[in-house]
């Protein structure tokens, strides 16, 4: 199992709207996210920057590289776009954290 972390931006006024989406997180994301081994994802929220905090578990990191093409994480993308950094694609702007620190 691998733990991986990244970091994405929020647009100012989009928290409530932010949490709304993943609290009625669509199913079948929610399956291929499960079906490319992932699990234990959180994102936390820093207030003061808007700066969101993800991590999560993976079976393999190398799973995350076919998430792209899968057209459900494509609608996601698309659905989110409008409330928080994106790339040309809507992919979100996502910045990899490295580990500094773990206690088991």
């Amino acid at each position: 199992m691998q733990r991986v972390a990244f970091k994405m931006k929020l647009f100012p006024g989009k928290e409530a709207e932010y949490k709304k989406r993943h609290d009625e997180i669509w199913p079948e994301l929610s399956t291929l996210l499960k079906e490319n081994g992932i699990s234990q994802y959180s994102i936390f929220l820093d207030e003061e920057t808007n700066a969101l905090f993800g991590v999560l578990n993976v079976i393999d990191s190398k799973n995350l590289d076919d998430l792209p093409q899968n057209e459900v994480m494509q609608r996601w993308w698309k659905y989110m776009a409008d409330i928080m950094e994106s790339n040309a694609d809507h992919s979100p702007v996502s910045i990899p954290l490295s580990e500094v620190f773990y206690l088991p």
